[in-house]
């Protein structure tokens, strides 16, 4: 054991101490005295999630991960069982069901599933050998078990964390040798279908609203839509999140207000700073130069990630890696790039510094994996079976 706790990577551990840092001095900025909105002493909440999120850290640390990727199919199916069960016993929250209250704390599926999702997708891939994937035998199953889970997500309302589903199969197909025709093929499909869809939504704007608030009863969509593509169209109530927020993070210039200065983050002009819109608090408290430093230590944690990943001799793990690092990224560029106008608002959180608690856990699991991987990646590769009563023919 002490031999291994040698061994674990610095860079990361003291990435992941500065990210916990930061992550609570920007939520006490944010909820320190807001007793009118049961905000006060979220930082100390956040820390408590930490010191959690460190314990299970180094537990994965120790356990050999090649045993995750082994029953991945036995941690997928209790995975879809949870997400299902969401639908039936989840709590609502902004019209959205996104998480089951078990002994008065919450806990959201949709989060951990992603780690299942790269497990599973994974420990398909590891026993291809390295074989080009065939559309048929090879894209097509893990797309089907890809769009499962999607689609039930998407059902509860959850776009951010069903498209960070997409991003995954995206990052392991790539790196699980794809036909490079088939991936051109799919990009140009994937693009193409992309690029109609916004452009028919902003030409025909009443149209679209009208399917999406009366046939599909998803009014929410049209909220999130509308002030990134429309913005002159968006109601008021649409834009009031994004808009403010792109006033708070233009009022940081340079060097930013100062701590617990920002004038629109402090006065609850900006919603949900402690949580999704925390970047904005980043942004207006500390300026370019704190935003920059903060997506800087995001780079060295995922430059450090990919370093672990090629260093690897055993297969499963830079097939693991690549799909954290595909979730970590998607995240970190959908929740920055909603709040300056780049993208749709999804409601996803910014990893390691939002507040919540589950969020916070499966990012630190999965980073507790990578560490898992740092230190027994390098062994002599074993064969991974499958228990032969799950075993399937991918």
């Amino acid at each position: 054991m002490l031999k291994k706790l040698k061994k674990i990577d610095s860079v990361i551990l003291i990435v992941l101490v500065m990210l916990m840092v930061i992550s609570i001095l920007s939520i006490y900025s944010v909820t320190n005295g807001r007793l009118v909105q049961k905000l006060d002493g979220f930082h100390l909440q956040m820390l408590k999630y930490y010191i959690v999120g460190f314990v299970a850290f180094f537990v994965l640390t120790f356990v050999d991960y090649r045993i995750f990727v082994k029953y991945a199919l036995y941690i997928y199916i209790l995975g879809i069982g949870l997400l299902v069960s969401v639908s039936f016993f989840g709590k609502v929250k902004n019209g959205a069901q996104l998480g089951l209250e078990i002994g008065g704390l919450s806990f959201q599926p949709a989060e951990l599933f992603k780690l299942i999702l790269i497990l599973l997708l994974a420990s398909i891939l590891v026993r291809k050998q390295g074989a080009t994937l065939t559309f048929w035998k090879g894209v097509v199953p893990l797309a089907l078990l890809t769009l499962l889970p999607f689609a039930i997500v998407i059902v509860q309302n959850d776009l951010g964390n069903a498209l960070s589903y997409i991003v995954i199969l995206i990052g392991l197909l790539w790196i699980g040798n794809i036909k490079i025709s088939h991936a051109l093929i799919g990009l140009l499909i994937v693009g193409g279908l992309g690029l109609a869809g916004i452009l028919s939504y902003i030409h025909y704007h009443d149209e679209a609203v009208y399917f999406f608030e009366e046939t599909l009863g998803r009014k929410h969509l049209v909220d999130r839509f509308d002030p990134w593509l429309v913005p002159d169209l968006a109601s008021d109530d649409a834009s009031y999140h994004t808009k403010n927020a792109k006033v708070a993070i233009a009022s940081g210039g340079m060097s930013g207000e100062g701590y617990m200065q920002g004038s629109s983050v402090q006065s609850n002009r900006v919603p949900y700073t402690y949580s999704d819109a925390i970047f904005v608090q980043v942004a207006e408290e500390f300026g370019f130069v704190g935003s920059a430093l903060l997506l800087l230590l995001f780079f060295i944690l995922l430059h450090r990630m990919i370093l672990i990943a090629l260093e690897s001799r055993e297969r499963s793990g830079p097939f693991l890696i690549i799909g954290i690092t595909a979730m970590l990224l998607y995240q970190i560029l959908e929740n920055i790039g909603a709040f300056i106008g780049l993208m749709p608002l999804t409601g996803i959180t910014l990893p390691f510094i939002s507040y919540g608690g589950t969020s916070l856990l499966i990012n630190m699991a999965c980073m507790g994996i990578v560490m898992s991987v740092h230190l027994y990646g390098r062994d002599v590769e074993e064969d991974l079976q499958l228990p032969k009563a799950l075993a399937v023919k991918l």
